[in-house]
């Protein structure tokens, strides 16, 4: 249940026998209580005078001058004390008395009243009431009784305006630390994702955005695992732009970064989705075929080359595909070199040649 749904008595778990216990360590019993209450007359009598007196004083303080405001504020808060004072002599000191003291607390913590501001006011009052008992009670014995059942009912009071003080500041902290979870569990995510961004930035080719050389070789052993564990085909192509040193000495390095940028974009629009094009460097490529006989790689790279000789046809590629042996315990490196191989065959004559 939300604590908007709950009556102060519940959110701070008070109840009769609460209540009785409470009254029962400040030594408050009923006799004592109805004591008390007996002399609402004297105060009823003297009510108007205690109240100005006690905001005379205490608007003399300037934190409660300042938290006070205005004219209009003041003439609210007399009233509310008014039958604050009333309460302390009406006899009825059960649910109903201790709830309105829990509100008493509420509203001085969101107001911004201090404790010692609240004790400060506190003393101030029971003076007040003090003095108003001794002008009007002769018998000194009997005064000094009431006053000292009075004294226990305020301290009673004083404890519940501090059980709400304590239970909002306990809110307070639940609600900081939900947020800083909330926030440390946000700033966690980014900075996870951002660790991830940075990762996946060094296994990415910075010209062409395709995986590089350190990926390649992580994603290679992987397949090489998977494929002897699952018996199945895989196959590598190499790849190298046929007299690329010479397009940049012709046309510049800018025009030949185009155009390894561009290679990188049709091996990735024609590959299926769980092939792997990779930069080895330079201008040498390779594609990781995870599951695929060299026939298909073979038909898979030839679309590339068409690709590229349609945007450069003075250009040509070298490709070399070997299959992975899953009998034998192939290394990475020897698995990339067998490719290697067969692309330097191929390179041997030169124009959009693959060997496998």
């Amino acid at each position: 249940m939300k604590r908007t749904e709950q009556t102060l008595l519940e959110q701070l778990q008070i109840n009769d026998v609460e209540i009785a216990r409470r009254k029962e360590l400040l030594g408050l019993t009923t006799e004592s209580l109805e004591q008390l209450a007996s002399h609402m007359p004297v105060i009823e009598e003297k009510i108007d005078f205690i109240v100005d007196e006690f905001y005379q004083k205490q608007t003399e303080i300037d934190e409660i001058s300042l938290l006070i405001g205005d004219a209009d504020t003041l003439k609210r808060l007399r009233s509310a004390q008014r039958f604050y004072v009333m309460d302390l002599f009406a006899g009825n000191y059960g649910t109903d008395y201790v709830n309105n003291r829990l509100r008493i607390g509420m509203v001085h913590k969101r107001i911004g009243v201090e404790p010692k501001l609240y004790l400060s006011a506190v003393m101030t009052l029971k003076e007040t009431l003090f003095n108003a008992l001794n002008d009007a009670i002769s018998d000194s014995t009997k005064c000094i009784e009431i006053k000292r059942i009075l004294d226990k009912l305020m301290c009673f009071d004083t404890t519940l305006v501090f059980d709400t003080y304590i239970d909002s500041l306990l809110s307070e902290i639940e609600s900081a630390k939900r947020r800083t979870e909330i926030y440390a569990k946000g700033l966690e995510d980014k900075v996870a994702e951002r660790t991830r961004q940075l990762e996946e930035q060094t296994r990415r080719d910075p010209l062409t955005g395709i995986f590089n050389f350190r990926a390649m070789q992580d994603v290679i052993q992987r397949e090489i695992a998977l494929a002897k564990r699952r018996n199945v085909a895989m196959s590598l192509v190499y790849i190298d732009v046929d007299d690329f040193k010479e397009i940049n000495d012709e046309y510049g390095h800018l025009i030949g970064d185009e155009v390894l940028k561009n290679l990188a974009s049709y091996m990735l629009r024609h590959i299926r989705e769980t092939d792997v094009a990779c930069r080895y460097g330079g201008d040498e490529f390779c594609i990781i075929f995870p599951d695929c006989h060299v026939k298909q790689a073979k038909i898979i790279c030839q679309k590339i080359i068409r690709s590229f000789s349609s945007t450069y046809p003075d250009y040509s590629l070298s490709m070399g595909i070997s299959e992975l042996d899953v009998s034998k315990n192939t290394s990475v490196d020897e698995f990339i070199s067998l490719s290697d191989g067969k692309m330097y065959q191929a390179k041997e004559h030169q124009g959009n040649r693959i060997v496998c």
